[in-house]
Protein backbone atom coordinates (compact mmCIF):
# COMPACT_ATOMS: atom_id res chain seq x y z
CA UNK A 1 0.00 0.00 0.00
CA UNK A 2 1.41 3.45 -0.77
CA UNK A 3 1.87 5.61 2.02
CA UNK A 4 0.42 9.20 2.22
CA UNK A 5 2.90 11.55 3.83
CA UNK A 6 1.17 13.84 5.74
CA UNK A 7 2.27 17.18 7.55
CA UNK A 8 0.46 18.51 10.87
CA UNK A 9 -0.43 22.35 10.74
CA UNK A 10 -1.08 22.98 14.04
CA UNK A 11 -1.09 21.02 17.40
CA UNK A 12 -3.27 23.08 19.14
CA UNK A 13 -5.69 20.55 19.01
CA UNK A 14 -4.60 17.98 21.11
CA UNK A 15 -6.82 15.40 19.20
CA UNK A 16 -3.87 15.91 16.24
CA UNK A 17 -1.36 13.81 18.64
CA UNK A 18 -4.20 11.02 19.00
CA UNK A 19 -4.28 10.23 15.38
CA UNK A 20 -0.15 10.40 15.08
CA UNK A 21 -0.08 7.81 18.02
CA UNK A 22 -2.16 5.74 16.20
CA UNK A 23 -1.26 6.23 13.13
CA UNK A 24 2.84 5.22 14.22
CA UNK A 25 1.40 1.61 15.84
CA UNK A 26 -0.31 1.14 12.98
CA UNK A 27 1.86 1.48 10.14
CA UNK A 28 -0.85 -0.83 7.50
CA UNK A 29 -2.97 1.97 7.65
CA UNK A 30 -0.60 4.02 5.75
CA UNK A 31 0.18 7.66 6.79
CA UNK A 32 3.10 8.84 7.94
CA UNK A 33 3.45 12.16 9.67
CA UNK A 34 6.87 13.47 8.49
CA UNK A 35 6.72 17.18 9.01
CA UNK A 36 4.52 19.72 11.25
CA UNK A 37 3.95 23.68 11.86
CA UNK A 38 2.76 25.46 14.87
CA UNK A 39 2.82 29.11 14.77
CA UNK A 40 3.97 29.07 18.52
CA UNK A 41 7.72 28.21 19.53
CA UNK A 42 6.96 26.48 22.52
CA UNK A 43 4.28 24.14 21.08
CA UNK A 44 6.58 23.49 17.84
CA UNK A 45 9.29 22.44 19.89
CA UNK A 46 7.27 19.96 22.15
CA UNK A 47 5.33 18.48 18.69
CA UNK A 48 8.83 17.94 17.44
CA UNK A 49 9.83 15.67 20.31
CA UNK A 50 6.73 14.22 21.18
CA UNK A 51 6.68 12.56 17.11
CA UNK A 52 10.09 12.70 15.69
CA UNK A 53 9.60 14.65 12.49
CA UNK A 54 10.36 18.12 11.95
CA UNK A 55 8.27 20.92 13.35
CA UNK A 56 8.83 24.60 12.13
CA UNK A 57 7.28 27.87 12.65
CA UNK A 58 7.62 28.54 9.00
CA UNK A 59 4.18 27.42 7.22
CA UNK A 60 5.83 28.04 3.85
CA UNK A 61 8.91 25.55 4.67
CA UNK A 62 5.86 22.78 5.07
CA UNK A 63 3.47 23.61 2.02
CA UNK A 64 6.46 23.47 -0.43
CA UNK A 65 7.43 20.02 0.19
CA UNK A 66 7.16 17.42 -2.50
CA UNK A 67 7.26 14.74 0.11
CA UNK A 68 3.61 15.91 1.63
CA UNK A 69 0.33 14.84 0.42
CA UNK A 70 -2.21 16.01 2.82
CA UNK A 71 -2.55 17.99 5.92
CA UNK A 72 -4.19 17.66 9.17
CA UNK A 73 -5.20 21.25 10.51
CA UNK A 74 -5.44 21.13 14.60
CA UNK A 75 -4.64 24.93 14.61
CA UNK A 76 -7.06 27.15 16.72
CA UNK A 77 -10.23 27.83 15.09
CA UNK A 78 -9.64 31.36 14.25
CA UNK A 79 -7.02 30.26 12.07
CA UNK A 80 -8.61 27.54 9.80
CA UNK A 81 -9.73 29.47 6.93
CA UNK A 82 -5.89 30.82 6.13
CA UNK A 83 -4.43 27.64 6.50
CA UNK A 84 -7.36 25.75 4.13
CA UNK A 85 -6.37 28.36 2.00
CA UNK A 86 -2.83 28.25 1.73
CA UNK A 87 -3.03 24.45 2.11
CA UNK A 88 -5.85 23.92 -0.89
CA UNK A 89 -3.67 26.44 -2.81
CA UNK A 90 -0.66 24.11 -2.59
CA UNK A 91 -2.77 21.48 -3.75
CA UNK A 92 -2.33 19.24 -0.30
CA UNK A 93 -5.30 16.85 0.67
CA UNK A 94 -6.77 18.57 3.74
CA UNK A 95 -7.99 17.27 7.17
CA UNK A 96 -9.95 19.96 9.47
CA UNK A 97 -10.52 19.80 12.98
CA UNK A 98 -13.59 20.79 14.36
CA UNK A 99 -15.44 22.94 14.28
CA UNK A 100 -15.01 24.91 10.73
CA UNK A 101 -14.48 28.29 11.43
CA UNK A 102 -15.95 31.05 13.92
CA UNK A 103 -17.80 32.54 11.39
CA UNK A 104 -20.28 32.07 7.98
CA UNK A 105 -17.92 34.20 6.22
CA UNK A 106 -14.64 32.41 7.45
CA UNK A 107 -16.95 29.11 6.22
CA UNK A 108 -17.44 30.37 2.93
CA UNK A 109 -13.68 31.16 2.29
CA UNK A 110 -12.71 27.52 3.52
CA UNK A 111 -15.73 26.48 0.74
CA UNK A 112 -14.44 28.63 -1.97
CA UNK A 113 -10.64 27.16 -1.56
CA UNK A 114 -11.50 23.77 -1.78
CA UNK A 115 -13.93 23.95 -4.71
CA UNK A 116 -11.37 26.18 -6.82
CA UNK A 117 -8.00 23.39 -5.67
CA UNK A 118 -10.32 20.53 -6.14
CA UNK A 119 -8.61 19.23 -3.17
CA UNK A 120 -9.68 16.36 -1.05
CA UNK A 121 -11.28 17.80 2.04
CA UNK A 122 -12.74 16.53 5.45
CA UNK A 123 -13.45 17.48 8.44
CA UNK A 124 -12.99 15.84 11.56
CA UNK A 125 -16.53 14.80 13.29
CA UNK A 126 -15.53 11.66 15.66
CA UNK A 127 -19.54 11.25 16.06
CA UNK A 128 -20.21 10.32 12.85
CA UNK A 129 -18.15 7.10 12.73
CA UNK A 130 -18.63 6.59 16.21
CA UNK A 131 -19.65 2.35 15.61
CA UNK A 132 -23.20 2.91 17.36
CA UNK A 133 -23.82 6.08 16.15
CA UNK A 134 -23.89 4.60 12.87
CA UNK A 135 -25.91 1.54 14.02
CA UNK A 136 -28.67 4.18 15.22
CA UNK A 137 -28.41 5.90 11.67
CA UNK A 138 -29.00 2.38 10.14
CA UNK A 139 -32.24 1.76 12.36
CA UNK A 140 -33.96 4.71 11.24
CA UNK A 141 -32.92 4.51 7.24
CA UNK A 142 -33.97 1.04 7.52
CA UNK A 143 -37.41 2.61 8.66
CA UNK A 144 -38.90 -0.61 11.48
CA UNK A 145 -38.96 1.79 14.50
CA UNK A 146 -41.36 4.08 11.89
CA UNK A 147 -41.46 7.75 11.81
CA UNK A 148 -38.74 9.96 14.08
CA UNK A 149 -40.58 12.38 16.31
CA UNK A 150 -37.87 13.20 18.82
CA UNK A 151 -33.89 12.78 19.62
CA UNK A 152 -32.43 13.79 22.32
CA UNK A 153 -28.65 13.99 23.04
CA UNK A 154 -26.99 14.47 25.64
CA UNK A 155 -22.73 16.04 25.21
CA UNK A 156 -20.60 16.90 27.85
CA UNK A 157 -17.05 17.42 29.38
CA UNK A 158 -15.65 17.68 32.97
CA UNK A 159 -13.87 20.63 32.25
CA UNK A 160 -13.65 22.08 35.70
CA UNK A 161 -11.67 19.18 37.06
CA UNK A 162 -8.82 19.67 34.81
CA UNK A 163 -7.53 22.18 36.22
CA UNK A 164 -5.95 26.47 35.21
CA UNK A 165 -4.79 24.53 32.28
CA UNK A 166 -7.78 24.87 30.35
CA UNK A 167 -9.31 27.82 32.12
CA UNK A 168 -5.84 29.70 30.58
CA UNK A 169 -6.26 27.71 26.89
CA UNK A 170 -7.07 28.84 23.68
CA UNK A 171 -10.13 26.55 23.96
CA UNK A 172 -12.00 29.29 25.91
CA UNK A 173 -10.51 32.29 23.99
CA UNK A 174 -13.55 33.83 22.21
CA UNK A 175 -11.18 35.45 19.85
CA UNK A 176 -10.11 31.81 18.85
CA UNK A 177 -12.91 29.38 19.30
CA UNK A 178 -15.48 31.39 20.69
CA UNK A 179 -16.98 29.41 23.46
CA UNK A 180 -17.56 25.79 25.18
CA UNK A 181 -21.04 25.77 23.26
CA UNK A 182 -19.20 26.40 19.59
CA UNK A 183 -16.27 24.28 20.42
CA UNK A 184 -18.11 21.16 22.00
CA UNK A 185 -22.04 21.15 22.16
CA UNK A 186 -20.96 21.59 18.09
CA UNK A 187 -20.52 17.33 18.28
CA UNK A 188 -23.92 16.94 19.16
CA UNK A 189 -25.13 19.59 16.98
CA UNK A 190 -23.28 17.98 13.73
CA UNK A 191 -24.85 14.22 14.84
CA UNK A 192 -28.44 15.85 14.52
CA UNK A 193 -27.42 17.25 10.93
CA UNK A 194 -25.33 13.49 10.23
CA UNK A 195 -28.60 12.40 11.30
CA UNK A 196 -31.70 14.44 10.69
CA UNK A 197 -30.58 16.62 8.13
CA UNK A 198 -31.18 20.24 8.59
CA UNK A 199 -34.16 21.81 11.07
CA UNK A 200 -36.22 24.78 9.80
CA UNK A 201 -35.34 27.18 13.64
CA UNK A 202 -34.16 26.72 16.82
CA UNK A 203 -34.74 27.94 20.71
CA UNK A 204 -32.50 27.71 23.16
CA UNK A 205 -30.64 28.59 26.39
CA UNK A 206 -27.08 28.85 26.75
CA UNK A 207 -25.12 30.46 29.64
CA UNK A 208 -21.97 30.31 31.85
CA UNK A 209 -22.81 29.45 35.22
CA UNK A 210 -19.58 28.47 37.04
CA UNK A 211 -16.49 30.57 35.89
CA UNK A 212 -16.17 33.35 33.58
CA UNK A 213 -13.06 31.93 32.65
CA UNK A 214 -14.49 28.93 30.76
CA UNK A 215 -17.74 30.72 28.64
CA UNK A 216 -20.74 28.84 27.91
CA UNK A 217 -20.56 25.94 29.86
CA UNK A 218 -23.87 24.69 30.15
CA UNK A 219 -27.15 25.16 27.12
CA UNK A 220 -29.68 23.56 25.99
CA UNK A 221 -31.11 23.81 22.31
CA UNK A 222 -34.24 22.95 20.67
CA UNK A 223 -34.40 22.04 17.19
CA UNK A 224 -37.36 22.00 14.60
CA UNK A 225 -37.68 20.22 11.63
CA UNK A 226 -40.12 20.77 8.78
CA UNK A 227 -42.20 18.18 9.49
CA UNK A 228 -42.08 18.64 12.69
CA UNK A 229 -39.91 17.08 14.16
CA UNK A 230 -38.05 17.72 17.63
CA UNK A 231 -34.09 17.31 18.22
CA UNK A 232 -32.68 18.56 21.64
CA UNK A 233 -29.06 19.58 22.18
CA UNK A 234 -28.45 19.45 26.06
CA UNK A 235 -24.58 20.19 27.12
CA UNK A 236 -22.98 20.61 30.09
CA UNK A 237 -19.68 21.29 30.49
CA UNK A 238 -19.76 20.60 34.31
CA UNK A 239 -20.78 16.83 34.46
CA UNK A 240 -18.39 14.23 36.36
CA UNK A 241 -20.54 11.52 35.37
CA UNK A 242 -23.41 10.15 33.21
CA UNK A 243 -25.22 7.09 31.49
CA UNK A 244 -27.76 8.17 29.10
CA UNK A 245 -26.29 10.28 25.71
CA UNK A 246 -29.08 9.39 22.99
CA UNK A 247 -33.02 8.79 23.08
CA UNK A 248 -34.73 8.39 20.21
CA UNK A 249 -39.00 8.05 20.07
CA UNK A 250 -40.14 6.59 17.03
CA UNK A 251 -43.94 5.44 16.25
CA UNK A 252 -43.30 2.36 15.95
CA UNK A 253 -40.07 2.11 18.54
CA UNK A 254 -37.68 3.63 20.99
CA UNK A 255 -33.88 3.72 20.85
CA UNK A 256 -31.68 4.09 24.00
CA UNK A 257 -28.33 4.67 23.93
CA UNK A 258 -25.49 4.78 27.12
CA UNK A 259 -22.17 5.63 27.53
CA UNK A 260 -21.50 7.60 24.29
CA UNK A 261 -20.03 10.64 25.73
CA UNK A 262 -16.49 11.71 27.78
CA UNK A 263 -18.02 11.44 31.33
CA UNK A 264 -20.27 8.82 30.83
CA UNK A 265 -17.64 6.60 28.79
CA UNK A 266 -15.67 6.67 32.10
CA UNK A 267 -18.13 6.52 34.60
CA UNK A 268 -18.52 3.33 36.65
CA UNK A 269 -21.06 1.13 35.02
CA UNK A 270 -22.82 -2.23 35.48
CA UNK A 271 -21.79 -5.27 34.38
CA UNK A 272 -22.90 -6.15 31.16
CA UNK A 273 -25.00 -3.25 30.72
CA UNK A 274 -26.07 -2.39 27.45
CA UNK A 275 -24.70 0.36 25.68
CA UNK A 276 -27.19 0.51 22.47
CA UNK A 277 -30.47 -1.02 23.22
CA UNK A 278 -34.12 -0.43 20.96
CA UNK A 279 -37.45 -2.13 21.71
CA UNK A 280 -40.46 -2.32 19.13
CA UNK A 281 -44.26 -1.99 19.67
CA UNK A 282 -45.04 -5.71 21.20
CA UNK A 283 -41.82 -6.74 22.44
CA UNK A 284 -41.51 -8.72 25.32
CA UNK A 285 -37.88 -7.35 26.13
CA UNK A 286 -35.00 -4.79 24.27
CA UNK A 287 -32.95 -5.78 21.51
CA UNK A 288 -29.37 -5.08 22.73
CA UNK A 289 -26.62 -4.34 20.06
CA UNK A 290 -23.44 -6.51 20.11
CA UNK A 291 -21.77 -3.13 19.31
CA UNK A 292 -19.56 -2.53 22.35
CA UNK A 293 -19.52 0.98 24.35
CA UNK A 294 -16.46 2.61 24.26
CA UNK A 295 -14.22 2.96 27.96
CA UNK A 296 -13.04 6.35 27.79
CA UNK A 297 -12.78 9.66 25.86
CA UNK A 298 -9.38 8.77 24.28
CA UNK A 299 -10.71 5.10 22.88
CA UNK A 300 -13.46 7.28 21.17
CA UNK A 301 -10.84 9.94 19.77
CA UNK A 302 -8.28 7.55 18.44
CA UNK A 303 -11.06 5.54 16.72
CA UNK A 304 -11.33 8.25 14.12
CA UNK A 305 -7.63 7.54 13.00
CA UNK A 306 -8.38 4.73 11.16
CA UNK A 307 -11.10 6.48 9.46
CA UNK A 308 -9.27 9.24 8.54
CA UNK A 309 -6.68 7.07 6.98
CA UNK A 310 -8.77 5.76 5.01
CA UNK A 311 -10.03 8.95 3.34
CA UNK A 312 -6.55 10.11 2.64
CA UNK A 313 -6.33 6.89 0.62
CA UNK A 314 -9.51 7.34 -1.13
CA UNK A 315 -11.20 4.44 0.87
CA UNK A 316 -14.44 6.47 1.77
CA UNK A 317 -15.44 9.43 1.30
CA UNK A 318 -15.53 12.54 3.06
CA UNK A 319 -16.53 12.14 7.36
CA UNK A 320 -17.97 15.60 6.47
CA UNK A 321 -17.85 18.19 3.42
CA UNK A 322 -17.03 21.78 4.04
CA UNK A 323 -20.71 22.53 2.87
CA UNK A 324 -21.85 20.46 5.56
CA UNK A 325 -19.16 21.77 8.24
CA UNK A 326 -20.71 25.37 7.06
CA UNK A 327 -24.37 23.86 8.00
CA UNK A 328 -23.38 22.89 11.41
CA UNK A 329 -22.00 25.93 12.43
CA UNK A 330 -25.00 27.73 10.78
CA UNK A 331 -27.10 25.70 13.55
CA UNK A 332 -24.59 26.41 16.70
CA UNK A 333 -24.74 30.24 15.58
CA UNK A 334 -28.05 30.21 15.77
CA UNK A 335 -28.53 28.85 19.12
CA UNK A 336 -26.03 32.18 20.45
CA UNK A 337 -28.96 34.02 18.82
CA UNK A 338 -32.03 32.28 20.10
CA UNK A 339 -30.03 32.51 23.68
CA UNK A 340 -29.22 36.16 23.62
CA UNK A 341 -32.77 37.48 22.00
CA UNK A 342 -34.75 35.07 24.16
CA UNK A 343 -36.87 33.58 20.56
CA UNK A 344 -36.85 31.11 17.71
CA UNK A 345 -34.18 32.09 15.27
CA UNK A 346 -35.14 30.88 11.85
CA UNK A 347 -32.57 28.66 9.99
Amino acid sequence: MPTRRTAILGFAHGHVGSYCGQWRANPAWGVEVVAGYDHDDERAAKAAGDHGVDVTTNLDDVLKRDDVDAVVIGAETSLHAELVERAAGAGKAIVLQKPLALTLDEADRIIAAVDKARVPFTLAWQMRVDPQNLEMKRLLEAGELGRVYMVRRRHGLSTHVWGEWFENSWHVDPKLNRGMWADDAAHAIDFLLWLLGEPVSVTAEIATLRTEKVPDDNGIAIYRYADGTFAEVCSSFVCVAGENTTEIVCDRGVIIQNFGDAPSAAAPRDPGAAGLKWIKHGDKAWTKSDTPSPTSQGERIAALAKPLADFLHGRREAIATASEGRAALKMTLACYDAASHGCRVSL
